[in-house]
């Protein structure tokens, strides 16, 4: 994670990767989000997001504003300083999206800011990861703070809680069959006030942990949370904090979301039909790829852009048929990816859903690991969420009587494909792999993938692959 330097008239003390951050005499609010990486691999998917939030203090002014998590998605982290002064199946009504899509709507477009500046590398995100800790920031803002993130969000003006406490149920079901673990927790420091309501919320909506250190300790402290992440991510994310992130004078607040997704894929990729093929490059370039392949019975079907170019897309499902992945290639060649990835928004996903049939098909994937860390700040600057970074606007008056405001959001995830599988998917696969004289179908050039929940359309994680 990369440093920023702020300066003011108050003490300094190193913030992200050895960065000096000379303090205004206030708190600070950072946000850091998440390094993205995904591994494919024959049966199935294990990703976890996770992102956690630094609040720090110095001496001045008082407002209140406090507590704050989020991933990987998941996703990242914030920190928060002082400042001056003051598809297989869809909702059965298009027309009125669902909380979780609305959050995955705002997570797209910031993934499409992202992409503008990586056109050929491998990108992984998580949009529910950054919809999930503006979520949780919500609590805690007021006035024109609370607004933007409002209408980012596209959440109703009063009380969207329920709904949030819902979508949260409905993701982590058991009768999901398919892992998906989402949690939340913040560490404060000890003896630092943090406005009940806004704890009470967080607890109530996201089942938020809250635990307090000692961050004049800050191995131990990093430690500790990280121990936390490690754990909630079942070891795909060791660490996320840094004890030279962390200050005893000044950090007050670390607020952490962590995503785990584990999917088994519903027909089997074997391991003994995994070649080596060629895949062509984002850079042009040809390069030789383990590729997984399978005949089985997919829903496939093309689309087209606003501006008429036509792609295909086909869903592999997991084995408890609630989530699926989604991938997306243009059907010409010479296409970029960036004439297909503007076009992409929850609504898209929910008209691909009534465009994609069942159709028998070889299938051939490419079998690779990618790994992305973002900083977040840029992209939901240029999508009007500013108020939160800056100073002097800043309104988190309900979550402690510092003043407060992000200074910097990353966002760190991991995805991975592992060889898990079922002895029953394997042999229906094996039988349909002794079939000939079917379409193929053969990803071997850029493609975008969606990992969506299906009953609420949230889209967990989203990405690019340019180059396996």
């Amino acid at each position: 994670m990369m440093g920023r330097s702020f300066t003011g008239t108050g003490r300094s003390f190193a913030v992200m990767g050895g960065a000096e951050l000379n303090a205004p005499k206030l708190p600070v609010l950072m946000p850091v989000g998440v390094p993205a990486r995904i591994t494919f691999n024959l049966d199935g998917l294990h990703t976890a997001l996770l992102g956690c939030q630094l609040l720090c203090q110095s001496v001045g002014s008082v407002r209140p504003e406090m507590g704050l998590h989020f991933l990987p998605y998941l996703c990242g982290l914030l920190t928060l300083c002082g400042h001056r002064g003051v598809l297989s199946q869809s909702p059965s009504v298009p027309s009125v999206p669902s909380y979780g899509e609305r959050g995955s709507d705002l997570g797209l477009r910031v993934f499409k800011q992202v992409v503008l500046s990586r056109p050929q590398e491998n990108v992984v995100f998580s949009p529910h990861g950054v919809a999930s800790i503006l979520g949780m920031l919500l609590p805690g803002t007021h006035g024109d703070t609370r607004t933007q993130l409002l209408m980012a969000l596209r959440y109703k003006k009063n009380g969207p809680y329920k709904m949030l406490r819902k979508l949260h149920k409905m993701l982590t079901a058991k009768s999901n069959k398919d892992v998906i673990t989402i949690a939340n927790a913040v560490f404060s420091q000890q003896g630092f006030p943090i406005e009940e309501a806004f704890v009470s919320s967080n607890r109530d909506n996201f089942q938020c942990e809250s635990r307090t250190l000692n961050f004049d300790n800050t191995n131990a402290s990093a430690g500790l949370i990280n121990s936390w992440v490690k754990n909630q991510t079942k070891g795909l994310i060791p660490t996320l904090v840094r004890a030279d992130m962390l200050n005893g004078a000044l950090t007050r607040l670390v607020a952490v979301n962590a995503i785990y997704f584990k999917g088994l894929w519903k027909s089997r990729f074997l391991l003994e039909n995994t070649k080596l093929r060629t895949f062509k490059g984002g850079d042009g370039n040809d390069y030789k790829v383990p590729m997984m392949s399978q005949l089985s019975v997919f829903n496939i079907g093309s689309a087209s852009t606003p501006r008429g170019l036509k792609y295909r897309v086909i869903e592999l499902p997991y084995h408890g048929n609630s989530v699926s992945m989604l991938i997306a290639q243009p059907l010409d060649e010479n296409a970029p990816l960036s004439d297909v990835i503007p076009h992409i928004s929850t609504s898209t996903v929910q008209k691909w859903t009534k465009l994609l049939r069942q159709s028998k098909v070889l299938l051939m994937l490419p079998k690779f690991t990618a790994d992305t860390e973002l900083d977040l700040r840029a992209p939901l600057l240029a999508l009007g969420i500013k108020d939160i970074f800056d100073e002097g606007k800043a309104d988190f008056r309900q979550l402690s009587k510092e003043s407060l405001y992000v200074s910097k959001t990353i966002q760190k995830a991991k995805l991975e494909i592992s060889e898990d599988g079922t002895k029953a998917s394997a042999a229906t696969a094996a039988i349909l792999l002794t079939r000939s004289s079917t379409p193929s179908v053969t990803i071997d050039r850029p493609f975008v993938f969606l990992i969506r929940h299906n009953p609420t359309g949230t889209i967990l994680f989203v990405g690019q692959i340019n180059k396996p």
